[in-house]
């Protein structure tokens, strides 16, 4: 009975800690220092830069230039809705080395082993990392009126699709990314994937994404 009240304090707690996630990142946290003053911590977004568009070509190219001086750094580090650190406690969050080690993963087995970059082929086709296979986020799951799309995801992850439901017990494990830590698509790649069954083991998350990895000097390339 105690064991089932904790495990529901915990999920109340996760689910406000989730809802204030978007709260705080927009309207920003006050923070009292020791000399009694208080600093209000939020992002530093220019207000006249809220049209600019989040393009491939302006993440990812040299059309960055095209944006006026004062919003291109609006435009790298203030797009999109920051992600949390971890999407489910059964789901490993990794950094550039664990994506080093995994690729070399995908070049020994890679009937067991895949990465994906879940964004769309605007961005995918403007530049990704060597070796990801591109599942866009958008594609995953089953929709009636696109059957090749869902045909695709089952041959690339290696499920099969069952009177009964899906069979993941062949299914690949996933390394799956996106943009960078501020982008959602492969969060929702992966709330999808949990929706469908597929086993969170059998999967890693790239926070970073595409910008971390070529912050830290990795290559890309353009498909």
């Amino acid at each position: 009975m105690k064991q089932s009240i904790y495990l529901l304090g915990l999920a109340v707690v996760s689910i406000w800690a989730k809802e204030n996630l978007l709260v705080w990142q927009y309207k920003g946290v006050d923070v009292r220092l020791d000399d009694n003053k208080t600093v209000h911590i939020e992002r530093n977004e220019n207000p006249s830069c809220f049209d600019i568009p989040v393009r491939p070509e302006y993440m990812f190219g040299k059309s960055v230039d095209r944006v006026s001086s004062k919003c291109r750094r609006s435009v790298i580090t203030t797009a999109g809705i920051i992600q949390p650190m971890q999407i489910d406690p059964q789901i490993r969050t990794v950094g550039e080395l664990e994506v080093l080690a995994f690729l070399q993963k995908c070049q020994d087995h890679p009937k067991k082993y895949l990465v994906i970059d879940t964004r769309t082929p605007d961005w995918y086709l403007k530049m990704t990392i060597p070796g990801a296979v591109n599942l866009p986020y958008n594609e995953i799951g089953y929709d009636p009126d696109f059957p090749q799309e869902h045909q695709k995801m089952c041959k690339l992850l290696n499920i099969n699709k069952t009177d009964r439901g899906y069979d993941f017990s062949k299914a690949k494990t996933v390394l799956l990314f996106c943009n960078g830590a501020w982008c959602t698509q492969s969060s929702k790649a992966i709330h999808t994937l949990m929706r469908l069954g597929y086993p969170k083991t059998k999967m890693l998350w790239y926070r970073g994404g595409l910008q971390d990895w070529l912050l830290m000097g990795f290559s890309g390339i353009k498909p």
